[in-house]
Protein backbone atom coordinates (compact mmCIF):
# COMPACT_ATOMS: atom_id res chain seq x y z
CA UNK A 1 0.00 0.00 0.00
CA UNK A 2 1.40 3.40 -1.01
CA UNK A 3 2.31 5.87 1.72
CA UNK A 4 -0.14 8.78 1.67
CA UNK A 5 1.17 12.31 2.14
CA UNK A 6 -1.16 15.29 2.47
CA UNK A 7 0.04 18.63 1.13
CA UNK A 8 -1.76 21.85 2.06
CA UNK A 9 -0.72 25.06 0.29
CA UNK A 10 -2.70 27.84 -1.41
CA UNK A 11 0.07 28.35 -4.02
CA UNK A 12 -0.54 25.99 -6.99
CA UNK A 13 3.13 26.27 -8.07
CA UNK A 14 4.35 25.06 -4.67
CA UNK A 15 1.80 22.22 -4.79
CA UNK A 16 3.14 21.19 -8.22
CA UNK A 17 6.76 21.23 -6.97
CA UNK A 18 5.75 19.11 -3.96
CA UNK A 19 3.85 16.63 -6.13
CA UNK A 20 6.82 16.20 -8.48
CA UNK A 21 9.21 15.81 -5.54
CA UNK A 22 7.00 13.27 -3.74
CA UNK A 23 6.36 11.26 -6.91
CA UNK A 24 10.09 10.40 -6.96
CA UNK A 25 9.48 8.18 -3.92
CA UNK A 26 6.11 6.89 -5.26
CA UNK A 27 4.17 8.56 -2.44
CA UNK A 28 0.42 8.94 -2.94
CA UNK A 29 -0.34 12.68 -2.75
CA UNK A 30 -3.52 14.15 -1.23
CA UNK A 31 -3.65 17.75 -2.49
CA UNK A 32 -5.48 20.55 -0.61
CA UNK A 33 -5.43 24.31 -1.09
CA UNK A 34 -6.43 25.70 2.32
CA UNK A 35 -6.53 24.76 5.99
CA UNK A 36 -10.21 23.76 6.13
CA UNK A 37 -9.81 21.43 3.15
CA UNK A 38 -6.66 19.97 4.70
CA UNK A 39 -8.38 19.20 8.01
CA UNK A 40 -11.30 17.48 6.27
CA UNK A 41 -8.88 15.37 4.20
CA UNK A 42 -6.91 14.36 7.33
CA UNK A 43 -10.09 12.96 8.93
CA UNK A 44 -11.45 11.39 5.74
CA UNK A 45 -8.33 9.94 4.11
CA UNK A 46 -5.99 9.15 7.05
CA UNK A 47 -2.65 10.25 5.53
CA UNK A 48 0.67 8.93 6.88
CA UNK A 49 2.23 12.41 7.02
CA UNK A 50 1.09 16.03 6.50
CA UNK A 51 3.01 18.91 4.87
CA UNK A 52 1.31 22.15 5.96
CA UNK A 53 2.04 25.65 4.68
CA UNK A 54 2.23 28.03 7.64
CA UNK A 55 0.30 30.81 5.86
CA UNK A 56 -2.84 29.77 3.99
CA UNK A 57 -6.53 30.81 3.87
CA UNK A 58 -9.37 29.81 6.25
CA UNK A 59 -7.11 27.99 8.72
CA UNK A 60 -3.34 28.49 8.78
CA UNK A 61 -0.87 25.64 9.22
CA UNK A 62 -0.56 26.24 12.94
CA UNK A 63 -4.34 26.00 13.48
CA UNK A 64 -4.59 22.81 11.41
CA UNK A 65 -1.68 21.28 13.30
CA UNK A 66 -3.30 22.10 16.67
CA UNK A 67 -6.54 20.40 15.58
CA UNK A 68 -4.64 17.30 14.42
CA UNK A 69 -2.58 16.98 17.60
CA UNK A 70 -5.65 17.54 19.78
CA UNK A 71 -7.44 14.52 18.30
CA UNK A 72 -6.90 11.32 20.27
CA UNK A 73 -6.44 9.19 17.15
CA UNK A 74 -4.47 11.64 15.01
CA UNK A 75 -1.91 12.97 17.47
CA UNK A 76 0.69 10.48 16.17
CA UNK A 77 0.40 11.82 12.58
CA UNK A 78 3.79 13.40 11.67
CA UNK A 79 3.46 17.04 10.59
CA UNK A 80 6.06 19.10 8.70
CA UNK A 81 5.43 22.85 8.72
CA UNK A 82 6.48 24.72 5.57
CA UNK A 83 7.52 28.28 6.46
CA UNK A 84 8.73 31.40 4.65
CA UNK A 85 12.45 32.13 4.41
CA UNK A 86 13.96 33.49 7.61
CA UNK A 87 10.66 33.87 9.46
CA UNK A 88 11.84 32.61 12.86
CA UNK A 89 8.52 33.33 14.60
CA UNK A 90 6.68 31.06 12.11
CA UNK A 91 9.07 28.21 12.87
CA UNK A 92 8.69 28.66 16.63
CA UNK A 93 4.87 28.96 16.42
CA UNK A 94 4.72 25.86 14.22
CA UNK A 95 6.76 23.79 16.68
CA UNK A 96 4.67 25.15 19.59
CA UNK A 97 1.51 24.03 17.76
CA UNK A 98 2.86 20.47 17.72
CA UNK A 99 4.65 20.24 14.36
CA UNK A 100 7.29 17.49 14.32
CA UNK A 101 9.61 19.34 11.94
CA UNK A 102 9.73 22.34 9.62
CA UNK A 103 11.30 23.19 6.28
CA UNK A 104 11.91 26.63 4.80
CA UNK A 105 10.81 27.77 1.32
CA UNK A 106 12.47 27.58 -1.15
CA UNK A 107 13.49 24.08 -0.08
CA UNK A 108 15.90 21.54 -1.51
CA UNK A 109 13.83 18.52 -2.69
CA UNK A 110 16.40 15.98 -1.44
CA UNK A 111 16.36 17.54 2.02
CA UNK A 112 12.55 17.42 2.15
CA UNK A 113 12.50 13.74 1.13
CA UNK A 114 15.14 12.94 3.77
CA UNK A 115 13.07 14.68 6.46
CA UNK A 116 9.93 12.82 5.36
CA UNK A 117 11.73 9.45 5.46
CA UNK A 118 13.10 10.24 8.91
CA UNK A 119 9.65 11.10 10.35
CA UNK A 120 7.99 8.07 8.74
CA UNK A 121 10.70 5.79 10.18
CA UNK A 122 10.26 7.33 13.60
CA UNK A 123 6.47 6.96 13.44
CA UNK A 124 6.79 3.30 12.44
CA UNK A 125 9.21 2.53 15.27
CA UNK A 126 7.20 4.48 17.86
CA UNK A 127 3.90 2.91 16.94
CA UNK A 128 3.30 -0.77 16.36
CA UNK A 129 -0.33 0.01 15.78
CA UNK A 130 -3.60 -0.77 14.09
CA UNK A 131 -3.55 1.32 10.87
CA UNK A 132 -7.16 2.47 11.29
CA UNK A 133 -7.13 3.73 14.88
CA UNK A 134 -3.37 4.00 15.58
CA UNK A 135 -3.99 2.11 18.82
CA UNK A 136 -1.48 -0.61 19.80
CA UNK A 137 -2.10 -3.89 17.97
CA UNK A 138 -1.88 -7.58 18.88
CA UNK A 139 1.88 -7.70 19.53
CA UNK A 140 1.59 -4.88 22.08
CA UNK A 141 -1.56 -6.39 23.61
CA UNK A 142 0.17 -9.73 24.26
CA UNK A 143 3.21 -7.90 25.64
CA UNK A 144 1.01 -5.87 28.02
CA UNK A 145 -0.92 -8.92 29.28
CA UNK A 146 2.34 -10.85 29.77
CA UNK A 147 3.75 -7.94 31.77
CA UNK A 148 0.68 -7.90 34.04
CA UNK A 149 0.89 -11.64 34.63
CA UNK A 150 4.60 -11.53 35.40
CA UNK A 151 4.19 -8.64 37.86
CA UNK A 152 1.67 -10.72 39.89
CA UNK A 153 -0.49 -7.60 40.29
CA UNK A 154 -4.29 -7.49 40.16
CA UNK A 155 -5.72 -6.62 36.75
CA UNK A 156 -8.98 -6.48 34.82
CA UNK A 157 -9.10 -6.96 31.06
CA UNK A 158 -12.15 -5.62 29.18
CA UNK A 159 -12.89 -7.24 25.83
CA UNK A 160 -14.95 -4.69 23.90
CA UNK A 161 -16.97 -5.69 20.84
CA UNK A 162 -19.63 -3.99 18.68
CA UNK A 163 -22.96 -5.78 18.13
CA UNK A 164 -24.69 -5.82 14.71
CA UNK A 165 -21.65 -4.14 13.16
CA UNK A 166 -21.53 -6.38 10.06
CA UNK A 167 -25.10 -5.41 9.13
CA UNK A 168 -24.16 -1.73 9.57
CA UNK A 169 -21.05 -2.14 7.40
CA UNK A 170 -23.04 -3.92 4.66
CA UNK A 171 -25.68 -1.18 4.64
CA UNK A 172 -23.62 1.99 5.09
CA UNK A 173 -20.31 0.92 3.55
CA UNK A 174 -16.77 0.55 4.86
CA UNK A 175 -15.99 4.27 5.08
CA UNK A 176 -18.84 4.82 7.53
CA UNK A 177 -17.93 1.58 9.30
CA UNK A 178 -14.34 2.77 9.71
CA UNK A 179 -15.56 6.03 11.25
CA UNK A 180 -17.68 4.08 13.78
CA UNK A 181 -14.56 2.11 14.75
CA UNK A 182 -12.50 5.29 15.08
CA UNK A 183 -15.21 6.92 17.21
CA UNK A 184 -15.34 3.80 19.40
CA UNK A 185 -11.58 4.12 19.92
CA UNK A 186 -12.00 7.76 20.95
CA UNK A 187 -14.71 6.75 23.44
CA UNK A 188 -12.46 4.08 24.98
CA UNK A 189 -9.57 6.54 25.32
CA UNK A 190 -11.75 9.22 26.92
CA UNK A 191 -13.38 6.75 29.34
CA UNK A 192 -10.01 5.36 30.41
CA UNK A 193 -8.49 8.80 30.82
CA UNK A 194 -11.43 10.03 32.92
CA UNK A 195 -12.18 6.93 35.01
CA UNK A 196 -8.94 4.94 34.93
CA UNK A 197 -5.31 5.49 35.85
CA UNK A 198 -2.18 6.45 33.86
CA UNK A 199 -1.00 2.81 33.77
CA UNK A 200 -4.14 1.63 31.91
CA UNK A 201 -3.72 0.24 28.40
CA UNK A 202 -5.96 0.31 25.31
CA UNK A 203 -5.38 -1.97 22.32
CA UNK A 204 -7.13 -2.67 19.02
CA UNK A 205 -7.31 -6.40 18.29
CA UNK A 206 -8.73 -5.70 14.82
CA UNK A 207 -12.08 -4.95 13.17
CA UNK A 208 -14.55 -3.94 15.88
CA UNK A 209 -12.67 -5.71 18.72
CA UNK A 210 -10.78 -3.76 21.39
CA UNK A 211 -9.07 -4.45 24.72
CA UNK A 212 -8.82 -2.20 27.78
CA UNK A 213 -6.47 -3.30 30.60
CA UNK A 214 -7.04 -1.64 33.96
CA UNK A 215 -7.29 -2.50 37.68
CA UNK A 216 -10.36 -4.07 39.35
CA UNK A 217 -11.32 -0.95 41.34
CA UNK A 218 -11.69 1.13 38.14
CA UNK A 219 -13.30 -1.38 35.81
CA UNK A 220 -16.99 -0.71 36.61
CA UNK A 221 -16.65 3.06 36.16
CA UNK A 222 -14.73 2.63 32.88
CA UNK A 223 -17.28 0.16 31.45
CA UNK A 224 -20.24 2.37 32.44
CA UNK A 225 -18.58 5.43 30.88
CA UNK A 226 -17.86 3.52 27.64
CA UNK A 227 -21.47 2.31 27.42
CA UNK A 228 -22.97 5.70 28.28
CA UNK A 229 -20.83 7.59 25.75
CA UNK A 230 -21.31 4.95 23.05
CA UNK A 231 -25.10 5.00 23.40
CA UNK A 232 -25.05 8.81 23.08
CA UNK A 233 -22.94 8.56 19.91
CA UNK A 234 -24.95 5.79 18.20
CA UNK A 235 -27.72 7.97 16.65
CA UNK A 236 -25.11 10.06 14.80
CA UNK A 237 -23.98 6.95 12.88
CA UNK A 238 -27.35 6.65 11.08
CA UNK A 239 -29.45 8.66 8.63
CA UNK A 240 -32.72 10.25 9.81
CA UNK A 241 -34.93 7.47 8.51
CA UNK A 242 -33.01 4.61 10.19
CA UNK A 243 -32.59 6.65 13.36
CA UNK A 244 -36.35 7.14 13.67
CA UNK A 245 -37.10 3.48 12.92
CA UNK A 246 -34.49 2.26 15.38
CA UNK A 247 -33.32 -0.50 13.03
CA UNK A 248 -31.90 -1.24 9.57
CA UNK A 249 -32.86 -3.98 7.11
CA UNK A 250 -29.93 -6.11 5.96
CA UNK A 251 -29.04 -9.70 5.10
CA UNK A 252 -27.74 -11.99 7.84
CA UNK A 253 -24.80 -14.40 7.40
CA UNK A 254 -27.10 -16.90 5.65
CA UNK A 255 -28.28 -14.28 3.15
CA UNK A 256 -31.73 -13.90 4.74
CA UNK A 257 -33.07 -10.34 5.03
CA UNK A 258 -33.67 -9.27 8.63
CA UNK A 259 -34.24 -6.23 10.82
CA UNK A 260 -31.13 -5.35 12.82
CA UNK A 261 -31.27 -2.96 15.80
CA UNK A 262 -28.85 -0.02 16.01
CA UNK A 263 -25.26 -0.88 16.92
CA UNK A 264 -24.52 -1.51 20.59
CA UNK A 265 -21.38 -2.38 22.56
CA UNK A 266 -20.73 -5.53 24.61
CA UNK A 267 -17.93 -5.81 27.15
CA UNK A 268 -16.67 -9.01 28.78
CA UNK A 269 -14.38 -8.47 31.78
CA UNK A 270 -11.70 -10.94 32.92
CA UNK A 271 -9.89 -10.47 36.24
CA UNK A 272 -7.45 -12.32 38.48
CA UNK A 273 -9.14 -10.83 41.54
CA UNK A 274 -11.01 -14.04 42.50
CA UNK A 275 -9.27 -16.67 40.42
CA UNK A 276 -5.76 -17.63 39.37
CA UNK A 277 -4.75 -16.77 35.81
CA UNK A 278 -1.37 -18.02 34.65
CA UNK A 279 -1.09 -17.40 30.91
CA UNK A 280 -2.27 -15.00 28.20
CA UNK A 281 -4.30 -17.64 26.31
CA UNK A 282 -6.37 -18.22 29.46
CA UNK A 283 -7.28 -14.51 29.56
CA UNK A 284 -8.44 -14.70 25.92
CA UNK A 285 -10.51 -17.85 26.47
CA UNK A 286 -12.33 -16.44 29.51
CA UNK A 287 -12.79 -13.10 27.71
CA UNK A 288 -14.44 -14.80 24.72
CA UNK A 289 -16.83 -16.68 27.04
CA UNK A 290 -17.88 -13.63 29.04
CA UNK A 291 -18.19 -11.41 25.96
CA UNK A 292 -20.53 -13.98 24.37
CA UNK A 293 -22.77 -13.75 27.45
CA UNK A 294 -22.75 -9.94 27.29
CA UNK A 295 -23.76 -10.03 23.60
CA UNK A 296 -26.91 -12.00 24.50
CA UNK A 297 -28.24 -9.07 26.55
CA UNK A 298 -30.34 -6.22 25.15
CA UNK A 299 -28.48 -3.10 24.08
CA UNK A 300 -25.06 -2.13 25.44
CA UNK A 301 -23.90 -4.02 28.51
CA UNK A 302 -20.94 -5.46 30.39
CA UNK A 303 -20.47 -8.72 32.27
CA UNK A 304 -17.67 -9.55 34.71
CA UNK A 305 -16.33 -13.03 35.24
CA UNK A 306 -16.85 -13.56 38.97
CA UNK A 307 -16.05 -17.26 39.14
CA UNK A 308 -13.66 -18.31 41.88
CA UNK A 309 -10.94 -20.96 41.98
Amino acid sequence: MAIKILIADDDPDIRDILKITLSEENYEVIETKDGEEALKAVFAKAPDLALLDYKMPKLDGRQVCRQIKKDLLLRHLPVIMVTGKGEISDKVDGIDAGADDYIVKPFEPKELLARIRMLLRRAEIDLEANPLTRLPGNVSIIRELTKRLESKSLFSVCYVDLDKFKAYNDTYGFEHGDEVIRETARILIRATQEKGSPEDFIGHVGGDDFVVVTVPENVDAICRKIINDFEKAVPSFYNDNDRKKGFITAKDRKGVEQKFPLISVSIGVVSNETRSITHVAQIGEIGAEVKTLAKQLERSNFIKDKRKD
